[in-house]
């Protein structure tokens, strides 16, 4: 018997407090996760620092091309997500051999719609650079950097649907030493390819695209090894693959109102100038690495949430989301005092242009004030992921894009160039944007409409 009710609630069954086994149990899981989730990020701040050497318009192509490329691989991210809830049930519920199969299903997907999206990358590449306004030179270095790194799509989706079956199966720590080594051989390839090479801007976006593939190959060997042992085949399925792709529309739906809101963010910047679209490059990556590392905490829950459903245990997911909540918070708001902290520091490595300094700096400022409540947001979205709750994501996703469009584009039309442009902008996103997404999930939450038990 315990001493007070409420003592007995945060005990768990071997005496120990209950936040304390579930704080070790998060940790286990979202910091091997962290590795894995900023490599993206990573491999573009370092072709930001390499080509923001080459010069300004180098760098404004980059930004273009990047958020291209990254909205491409982010569309796809449901290669992850639904992956990683589909196997987290069944293993779960004890079916590991069908939770393997769920996974290479995924994988054959990944594949296929890798391979298509990188033909459609390069012979867009022009139209798309356009479409966001880039024009003379900015317009060469994306199209540039655009279409020597399509061919390394396939291994990029690859890398998310292996990502998802490993996490899963809580197994956060191969895909972060693959990650790292992936993020160490681009850094290299960069810098040679550059510079050694004297290839500029294409040289950077091969070095990602070798980089990326050489990830996706030694993903997809593990996960392979995993599915024979488990007794699962690794041919490709019709209906295997089907099922994957219905589960991933409403998260693809999810996804494509975010990417929406990105792009939507670098139209408004490239209208501004291209001092605050090269500022907004170095901001946004920087806020991409930060982000990321707090969706570890979203990896966690997903992987956490989906094996408590599985195995139906409503009482462990609501403690579950409760923690997760608490570390998102608390995480966000010490990365918000050391990225508002650190913007004079980073600013010099990317540029020698004072007034692309300034911006930087005022950008990175802002963005961190809101940190707390992007820690809320990816902490609930990882949640719902977990749960299977696409359908719902997918409509939040769309009225949360309708709620910042207008604040966006009165940002384009009446903001200055520079600090004070990038300031307006960056209080539009990370303020009206994120805010919106922490309400309607936040409301969901607090529901159980997104606690279905079973397989």
């Amino acid at each position: 018997m315990t001493d007070h009710p409420r003592a007995g609630r945060r005990r768990s069954a071997g005496g120990q407090p209950r936040d304390r086994v579930l704080d070790r149990q998060i940790l286990a899981l979202a910091l091997p996760a962290l590795g894995a989730l900023v490599a993206e990020p990573l491999l573009v701040l370092v072709d930001s620092a390499v080509v923001g050497r080459l010069g300004t318009p180098e760098l404004a192509g980059l930004s273009l091309a990047s958020t291209l490329l990254l909205t491409v691989v982010g569309l796809c991210v449901f290669l992850a997500y639904a992956t990683t809830a589909a196997v987290a049930r069944r293993a779960g519920a004890g079916r590991q051999a069908e939770a393997l199969q769920s996974g290479v299903d995924g994988m054959w997907l990944a594949l296929g719609l890798g391979i298509v999206l990188a033909a459609g990358l390069w012979l867009a590449a022009p139209w798309a650079a356009t479409a966001l306004g880039a024009e003379g030179a900015v317009h060469a270095h994306a199209v540039t950097y655009l279409r020597w790194s399509a061919p390394g799509m396939p291994g990029m989706l690859l890398v998310l649907a292996s990502t998802g079956v490993l996490r899963g199966l809580q197994d956060t720590r191969t895909p972060l030493w693959v990650a790292a080594s992936g993020a160490g051989v681009n850094a290299v390839l960069s810098v040679g390819l550059v510079y050694g090479a004297s290839m500029g801007t294409a040289g950077a976006g091969l070095g990602t695209a070798l980089a990326q593939t050489a990830m996706g190959v030694v993903l997809g060997i593990v996960v392979a090894r995993g599915a024979r042992a488990a007794g699962a085949s690794l041919r490709p399925r019709s209906g295997g693959i089907w099922a994957s792709t219905r589960a991933g529309l409403p998260l693809l739906v999810r996804t494509l109102s975010l990417r929406a809101a990105i792009l939507l963010t670098v139209f408004v910047a490239t209208g501004l100038g291209p001092v605050t679209l090269a500022g907004h490059q170095v901001v946004n990556a920087v806020w991409g690495l930060v982000a990321f590392a707090l969706d570890a905490l979203a990896i966690a829950a997903q992987a956490l949430i989906g094996h408590t459903l599985g195995s139906a245990d409503v009482a462990r997911t609501r403690a579950i989301l409760r923690r997760c909540l608490q570390w998102g918070l608390g995480g966000g708001a010490v990365l918000g005092v050391l990225v508002a902290a650190s913007g004079p520091l980073l600013a010099p490595l990317f540029t020698t242009d004072p007034a692309v300094r300034a911006a930087i700096v005022t950008g990175l400022l802002v963005g961190a004030v809101f940190m707390p409540v992007a820690g809320w947001v990816f902490v609930l979205d990882g949640v719902l992921i977990g749960a299977g709750d696409g359908r719902f994501l997918a409509w939040a996703g769309i009225v949360t894009l309708i709620a910042y469009a207008p604040v966006a584009l009165l940002v384009r039309a009446a903001a200055p160039e520079g600090s004070a442009g990038i300031a307006a902008l960056w209080a539009a996103f990370a303020g009206v944007f994120m805010l919106a997404r922490a309400v309607t999930t936040g409301l969901r939450a607090r529901s159980t409409s997104w606690m279905v038990t079973g397989a």
